[in-house]
């Protein structure tokens, strides 16, 4: 009987895969919880992970024009009360300032004092509080479109957390534009949801569906909410962005109107879209494994550490030296328009240096000893193999193929994120077989079931509540892919002209 396998990480996925994400977080680094209920502490690991995506996601922005901006932290109430949707859908999350300072109380423990003539409430979403400014940019069709984005933190006060996934506190980017015709704002809505799918999919080798939510599931206020929605390992949805058609709605609560070119006053068309710090526990939850997270090249904090082995005082000077001059020839080395970003470990810490290094997820490993040296090569391990799985490349080799290195890693990914989503979707025509697929105490192989249904919905929201309250199960968008066919809802058994997509989510 072999050995059994070593791994970094317990529980593993199939014992507790609740319990390993957050062990993941915690042995990667990324992120650890705060004093403050429900936020976490964002450490260097994770928070370059968080710039290399916005850097890359605010590129692709301004390549279509937008702009960033900055406004407002605060919000007042009488603001979110002029959308009553929007007020609806986010009152139980917001967060409010009643006060304006403290003073010492007769115990001489701090009390707020003055109250706000008018509470604040913390930014939940910025709808509102652009829309005020926008309505003084706004006055002629010459002013249009406006293409603005900002990157900020929200608050939104949520009962359950996890770190990335759900807390308090998160930072996002969320994009808002104006526009003169309705064709305008709806083909801008569409562009964003793009942008989203081609950098989960070719950035954060994530594959997804795109589609709109149903009536039930929209953001409050809009006419159409469209997603991007990816498969985790354990075969639940994420939503891991969102473009929104809102109509007129916010721009008639906001007074945004503009003069027309037949100098009639029109009110304008807007979208808001946004993709947050949850994109990060997408990416633990899609491509993590038993030994801890692994990074997609294309945005990892790191792609190389580099490893010398120093066995005796006298090879530290050689070994260093060779070290050090191969990773500044290394950091000369553009990959997808970023310089590869290297680090040297020279810790002494045996073997748990490779593993902490292996829980982190940097994309290659390279171990340099003295033998090496002497035969002008690098020990290379990847991370999308197994943690023995290395080989003995020629150093000069190496360096002239580090890049191509990275992109295999990067396809292999996605392929393998690919495979998982396309083997877990299946279409279902039979109420109990539907039943049965969410439902593994039902089943006689549990560990398989779940995942992605394409089932025919007849567009009741009653129907789409049944699911919901008996299976927890949620449609998770109407999607693009795919043409209209007929058939027959899977809940109440009535005709339906499309099939969904039904899955369990976070």
């Amino acid at each position: 009987m072999g050995k059994k396998q070593k791994n970094a990480i317990s529980p593993t996925r199939a014992e507790d895969y609740p319990e390993w994400y957050q062990q993941v977080v915690k042995a990667s680094d990324l992120a650890e919880k705060s004093q403050v209920r429900g936020c976490m502490v964002i450490k260097p690991w994770g928070y370059a992970l968080w710039e290399n995506i916005s850097r890359t996601l605010d590129d692709m922005f301004k390549a279509t024009g937008v702009k960033n901006a900055y406004f407002p932290l605060f919000i007042p109430l009488s603001f979110l009360e002029k959308e009553a949707e929007h007020v609806e859908g986010f009152a139980k999350e917001c967060a409010v300032v009643t006060h304006h300072k403290l003073e010492q109380g007769p115990d001489k423990k701090l009390v707020p004092a003055g109250p706000l003539a008018e509470p604040l409430i913390v930014r939940p979403t910025s709808e509102t509080i652009i829309g005020d400014s926008f309505s003084n940019w706004v006055k002629s069709y010459r002013d249009l479109p406006v293409l603005i984005n900002q990157w900020a933190n929200v608050v939104r006060w949520e009962m359950r957390t996890r770190i990335f996934l759900r807390t308090t506190e998160f930072l996002w980017q969320e994009g808002h534009t104006v526009h003169a015709t309705k064709e305008e704002a709806i083909e801008r809505t569409m562009m964003m949801l793009d942008i989203y799918k081609k950098f989960a999919e070719e950035f954060l080798a994530m594959p997804v569906f795109t589609g709109k939510k149903s009536p039930a599931e929209r953001f409050p206020g809009a006419v159409d909410t469209t997603c991007i929605e990816a498969m985790m390992q354990d075969r639940k949805a994420l939503q891991a962005g969102t473009s929104h058609f809102l109509g007129q709605h916010f721009a008639k609560a906001s007074d945004i109107r503009f003069q027309s070119a037949e100098e009639t006053e029109e009110y304008a068309w807007t979208t808001s879209w946004g993709v947050s710090t949850r994109l990060i526990g997408g990416l633990i939850m899609n491509h993590g494994d038993d030994d801890g997270i692994i990074l997609p090249p294309k945005i990892a904090s790191a792609h190389v550490v580099l490893l010398p082995i120093i066995r005796t005082p006298e090879d530290r000077q050689k070994v260093m030296d060779f070290t050090e001059k191969l990773a500044n020839e290394l950091t000369d080395t553009y990959y997808h328009h970023r310089k590869l970003t290297v680090e040297i470990d020279d810790r002494d810490i045996g073997g748990a240096r490779g593993w902490d290094w292996i829980k982190k997820g940097i994309p290659v490993r390279v171990e340099i000893g003295s033998r090496d040296i002497d035969n002008n090569s690098v020990f290379v391990g990847r991370r999308d193999k197994g943690h023995r799985d290395k080989e003995s490349i020629a150093r000069d080799e190496f360096v002239n193929k580090i890049t191509h290195i990275l992109d295999e890693i990067q396809n292999h990914l996605f392929e393998r994120a690919l495979s998982r989503k396309n083997s877990n979707t299946v279409e279902i025509n039979d109420s109990k077989q539907f039943h049965d697929f969410f439902t593994p105490e039902n089943m006689e192989k549990p560990e398989i079931h779940g995942g992605f249904s394409m089932s025919h919905w007849c567009g009741s929201e009653t129907c789409e509540a049944k699911i919901k309250e008996d299976l927890k199960v949620t449609i998770r968008c109407i999607p693009f892919e795919g043409e209209p066919e007929k058939g027959k809802c899977i809940c109440c058994g009535k005709d339906s002209n499309q099939r969904v997509l039904f899955a369990k989510a976070y």
